[in-house]
């Protein structure tokens, strides 16, 4: 903990008075609001849309990246908002109810960890964090605050995925075995399997190479390499496939199944690279069982297009695959569920009664809007997302330490010294 205390520190060093870092005690009434004033970090890309969700029935007031021109199109949009590329300087605005947060993986963190430091409500992008530490965090800090907090899982949402989860929660394919689950990236998406270039290019006049870095290590600026997407293939600021997808794809196996801390984790694939996320792995975990998981239930991750065996899969004939996707695998039949191919039952005849459950959508960010107005719950708080995001990013770990991990979660060790020191990471001097 002791990182987080020096960052926080350093962001009421940089001009958040103390006077602000106030805080709400496990318990303590809050006032529901009739309407949100809500802080964007990160306006770009995904950001964009973030915005934009969670704007409806409510005011954007404050808005801040890193690229002008990212931030001008969004001011074009909210011209009421008072802009920033400095995040910090936004977190000082005292009409600020709530924040979204938009930004590359490594300042997921510390950025979201400050503004409930600050007492501000937090919708943070997948995956929650850079590290299984500041996971654990955010979660801790969530409960202390008493806050409402979501992850933009946003297919969580989703009729579908609540479909899947029903199927397997309804007993009709026995308890799950294993489960299989599998993604198309990285392949043309971003880049993976880099070596860290040696020379560097004049930093563009529209970004702040120095902020956009923000707790991550001195790099110098390489035109197309970086901003504004192949971050995700770098360990300096991204989680690679795994982390990007992972929370996706894993999402409706810990709803599912109720899945606690993975037992033991390992990994294979290439050699692994200090810089750059691996061209491909394969994760396996094993978890202990639930009421709806056998005991050392194993959960085994593809990514760059690999797939289960299709004999695994067990699927009909013409079934037509998927890209991304995730396969229960029961004690009497077989639970798919795509992103975004809607959920099925792969059987024999004896289940073809089946009837699928009706489920509707549900609008992710405007349920974390309308929970801070006391309507509801959120349903990916960081309660839940924190701990499934610790297990993903663990096979991040077990595959750069090339170790297997035997996790230890109230002692947050894996029993080995190499992979240990990959649950945290150092910020950049000055931050």
């Amino acid at each position: 903990m002791g990182h987080r205390r020096h960052f926080l520190k350093k962001v009421s060093a940089a001009g958040i008075g103390t006077a602000f870092l106030t805080t709400n005690l496990p318990g303590k009434s809050r006032s529901a609001l009739e309407t949100v004033n809500i802080a964007c970090v990160g306006v770009g890309g995904k950001g964009s849309s973030d915005m934009g969700e969670t704007a409806v029935n409510n005011n954007i007031v404050a808005i801040c990246d890193v690229d002008d021109g990212r931030l001008a199109a969004a001011a074009g949009r909210f011209p009421k908002a008072t802009k920033s590329s400095d995040w910090r300087k936004l977190l000082e605005q005292k009409d600020v109810d709530a924040v979204t947060v938009s930004t590359p993986d490594h300042m997921h963190g510390s950025v979201s960890l400050a503004a409930m430091e600050l007492n501000k409500h937090v919708y943070t992008q997948k995956p929650l964090t850079n590290t299984v530490a500041e996971s654990r965090d955010l979660a801790n800090m969530a409960k202390k605050q008493g806050l409402v907090t979501q992850m933009g899982t946003q297919h969580h949402s989703s009729a579908r995925i609540k479909n899947a989860v029903e199927l397997v929660q309804g007993g009709h394919i026995g308890a799950v075995k294993e489960v299989h689950a599998w993604t198309d990236r990285p392949g043309n998406f971003w880049k993976q399997g880099l070596k860290r270039p040696e020379k560097s290019d004049p930093v563009p006049a529209n970004l702040n190479w120095d902020l956009w870095l923000g707790v991550a290590p001195k790099r110098g600026f390489v035109s197309e390499l970086y901003h504004p997407f192949h971050w995700r293939g770098w360990w300096d600021f991204g989680t690679g496939a795994l982390g990007d997808m992972g929370c996706h794809i894993f999402d409706p196996v810990f709803t599912a199944l109720k899945l606690g801390a993975p037992k033991t984790v390992s990994a294979k694939g290439p050699a692994p690279d200090s810089d750059s996320g691996p061209l491909w792995c394969e994760v396996t975990y094993t978890f202990a069982a639930t009421r709806f998981a056998k005991e050392d239930c194993k959960v085994v991750w593809y990514e760059a297009g690999r797939l289960p065996p299709r004999e695994i899969i067990n699927a009909p004939k013409n079934w037509q695959g998927s890209k991304n996707g995730v396969l229960f695998v029961g004690e009497r039949a077989n639970v798919f569920v795509g992103f975004p191919e809607k959920a099925e039952l792969f059987h024999e005849g004896e289940l073809a009664g089946v009837q699928m459950p009706e489920n509707s959508d549900n609008n992710h960010y405007q349920q974390w809007t309308e929970a801070i107005k006391g309507n509801g719950k959120t349903s990916c708080p960081f309660s839940y997302a924190g701990p499934m995001t610790e297990a993903v990013l663990l096979g991040n770990v077990a595959f750069r330490s090339q170790a297997r991990l035997k996790w230890d979660k109230e002692k947050m060790t894996t029993g080995d010294r190499s992979a240990d020191r990959l649950l945290k990471r150092d910020f950049r001097q000055g931050w």
